[in-house]
């Protein structure tokens, strides 16, 4: 998993149109002030081998299960508590807005066969078509 707190840091993305989807959405977030993780929020690429246990554990966002009802992914009466899930050509896109102001936590989930199955399904279920920025 990448954690990425500044824009420098997309180098250590592989995937083109990937890495080109992260750096827009640095630029979109600082509109041109230099980047602070503590205002901006951080970045997280899963990569294969992650889990979504993993991801929760590093982003400190509830994903598959509901921090106030316990349900999990998959059971009735289960609701994401995401603030945005796009999907685009490469991956997807989720976004937690924590508290007030800017602060957020994106995470890019990339749509190939070695990511976590369990995560690729739950976007798949929940996202929106994403409007195209790179």
């Amino acid at each position: 998993m990448l954690t990425l707190t500044d824009p420098a840091s997309t180098i250590a993305i592989t995937d083109a149109m990937l890495r080109e989807l992260v750096d827009c959405r640095f630029n979109e977030i600082t509109q041109g002030e230099p980047f602070d993780p503590e205002i901006h929020g951080v970045f997280i690429v899963v990569e294969p081998g992650d889990t979504a246990t993993d991801l929760e554990n590093v982003s400190g966002c509830p994903i598959l299960t509901h921090s106030l009802t316990g349900h999990r992914f998959g059971d009735d009466g289960f609701s994401p508590l995401f603030e945005y899930l796009g999907e685009h050509a490469c991956c997807f896109e989720m976004v937690f807005v924590s508290g007030e102001g800017d602060f957020g936590i994106v995470i890019f989930i990339p749509k190939t066969e070695d990511i976590a199955p369990e995560l690729l399904s739950f976007c798949a279920t929940y996202a929106q078509p994403a409007e195209e920025t790179p």
